[in-house]
């Protein structure tokens, strides 16, 4: 599944994408609260410092853009300095701005936002949400009509602005039918009937449920309200967008697709919908299946919510977590030859690998706060773990007290236990050969000297850590009490 998201990824970054909308200027003022006003009862935040970025659809084109996308986009501005300011943010990103026209009728739409300790308290919006003029439109729909030819694809991100009124959309159809390209959007307000033609639509749960009338609060309501919106929009899919349940897939053909949300933590949602519309359409351009494209962009959501304010996830990021699920997927238990695999991907990524090795029989707090120690001195740590017929050998016919497979699923049950594999040879001098660790990691009642692949581990650069045992306790300490105790 990962690697076929990543093909997507890689494949699809190369794409020309129409973005038609409403243009945001976002600011975001930061800083601190420790004391109340003397003139009211009301925090004073002391400002540390300000700073712009693009959002509502100039949101959607600049993360096209982190994509690797060619981004063309088309919206209204006011003759102010907020325009001026938005259409510089513009250059810098390398983003298309021909079809951006400016309409001294109106100002640029500005959100404010202050944030006090990573936590958004207070938006201001300036704003004027009066239909564009018959001027601008005809100049938009001119541009649009020129450009279609040679994009990939459109998407209509619209915030009730006024840049995406019903005469408009209409007109984006109809090029786009003439030219067979798809159209995405993401819509607002509860009469859908506006996006006649569109092919997907990308609602969030509450516009999903205000546009068809349903309440939702279940699989069940979601379908029904789906269901509701194709009758009135008469596309070939239905993305809701769910917050902390993920989003659902609605196809044409029947196919429904529930996708659980990637979100670890959540620190702001400001523009996660813009990226999911973003993801989401530069795959579905691309020909990609939409569950598929849906699965990728349900990741990035995740990546987005947990960053403060509204931001773009870069192909790298998406990357990257997809490569930290690949290390996760196969469980902690392993092969040689999986192990090989999960460590050149964790050293592509330039993750430090630890190794240790032993019998771990009768798993006892000595062996716990050894195994800590190992993990900080870097990211994985993998455990050799001796199977019974080399503990026999090492330790007599009366060992070991527990069997491999136990043993194996107590240290993977430890959260400073990366890995575990077994080895069946008296040293674990193949597998350190095999997989390279950065550190190589023996307890306490070893000298550097003593320890097996020593000389190996430093010949690459690699380095060796002696941790202390801790006094008294060990398996035949404790088999030594159970005998006294007992017999």
């Amino acid at each position: 599944m990962n690697s076929r998201l990543k093909e997507i990824l890689l494949d699809s970054n190369k794409l020309k994408v129409m973005v038609v909308g409403d243009l945001i200027l976002d600011e975001y003022i930061w800083g601190n609260i420790d004391r109340i006003s003397p003139e009211a009862p009301v925090g004073v935040l002391e400002c540390r410092s300000e700073n712009s970025a693009l959002g509502g659809a100039a949101n959607v084109a600049n993360n096209l853009s982190s994509l690797g996308c060619e981004v063309y986009l088309v919206g209204a501005i006011g003759k102010d300095e907020k325009g001026k300011r938005l259409k510089r943010l513009l250059k810098k990103r390398g983003i298309n701005g021909e079809g951006v026209l400016e309409d001294p009728d109106r100002p640029t739409t500005n959100k404010i936002r202050i944030i006090a300790h990573s936590q958004q308290i207070l938006r201001i919006d300036k704003e004027d949400r009066r239909a564009a003029n018959d001027h601008i439109k005809g100049k938009l729909i001119h541009y649009i009509e020129k450009v279609i030819p040679d994009i990939d694809g459109v998407i209509c991100s619209d915030y009730g602005k006024g840049v995406l009124s019903r005469d408009v959309i209409s007109s984006i159809v109809k090029a786009a039918r003439k030219h067979r390209k798809m159209i995405i959007a993401d819509p607002k307000g509860s009469d859908y009937s506006k996006y006649k033609g569109v092919n997907i639509i990308t609602p969030n749960k509450k516009e999903a449920s205000e546009a068809s009338g349903i309440v939702i609060n279940n699989d069940e309501n979601i379908k029904d309200a789906a269901k509701k919106l194709f009758d009135v929009f008469n596309g070939n899919a239905v993305l809701v967008t769910r917050g902390a349940e993920g989003m659902s897939l609605f196809q044409g053909n029947g196919k429904v697709t529930h996708i659980p949300t990637e979100a670890k933590e959540v620190y702001d949602v400001s523009g996660a919908g813009d990226t999911v519309i973003s993801v989401f359409g530069m795959a579905a351009f691309a020909g990609y299946d939409l569950a598929d494209a849906a699965r990728l962009a349900n990741i990035a959501a995740g990546i987005e919510v947990g960053k403060v304010g509204t931001s773009v996830v870069t192909t790298e990021e998406m990357i990257h977590y997809l490569d930290e699920g690949e290390l996760r997927a196969k469980g902690k238990i392993l092969s040689y030859p999986e192990l090989r695999q999960i460590v050149s991907l964790a050293k592509n990524k330039k993750k430090k690998v630890v190794f240790t090795n032993g019998c771990f029989d009768l798993l006892h707090i000595g062996h716990i706060k050894y195994l800590r120690q190992a993990r900080s001195y870097g990211d994985l740590l993998i455990i050799g773990l001796n199977d019974d017929d080399s503990v026999r050998k090492l330790k007599g016919p009366k060992r070991p007290l527990i069997g491999q497979d136990e043993r194996a699923h107590l240290l993977a049950a430890l959260d400073c236990v990366d890995y575990v594999v077994l080895f069946s040879e008296l040293t674990p001098e193949r597998l350190i050969k095999g997989i390279k660790p950065d550190v190589l990691v023996k307890g306490g009642d070893y000298t550097k000297a003593e320890v097996v692949g020593r000389d190996v581990v430093e010949s690459y650069g690699g380095r060796v850590e002696i941790v202390p045992v801790v006094e008294g306790m060990s398996t035949s300490n404790i088999v030594k009490k159970i005998m006294e105790k007992y017999s």
